[in-house]
């Protein structure tokens, strides 16, 4: 997925680690990238990276650990879809 710098970014980014959860690039139980880390790759400040990954945990997919990072959550442990 390419990034269109004239829309904003942060649902974009969202929409490519989305995209690597479901195609396995982050696999479940696997720690994802930092902010500082995605931010780095898509050439954006820490808090538009910061807003990208706060997407994804508000879809069930993610869960962060203070300290720690952010790691997918396994198909069982996700949030039941209403």
């Amino acid at each position: 997925m390419s990034i269109d710098r004239t829309r904003a970014m942060w649902p974009q980014i969202a929409a490519v680690i989305v995209e690597r959860i479901q195609d396995g690039t982050y696999p479940a139980g696997s720690k994802i990238p930092s902010v500082v880390q995605l931010a780095n790759e898509f050439g954006v400040v820490n808090s538009t990276a910061q807003r990208a990954m706060e997407a994804v945990r508000k879809e069930g997919l993610t869960r962060s650990e203070a300290g720690m990072g952010t790691y997918v959550l396994r198909p069982e442990e996700r949030p039941a879809a209403e």
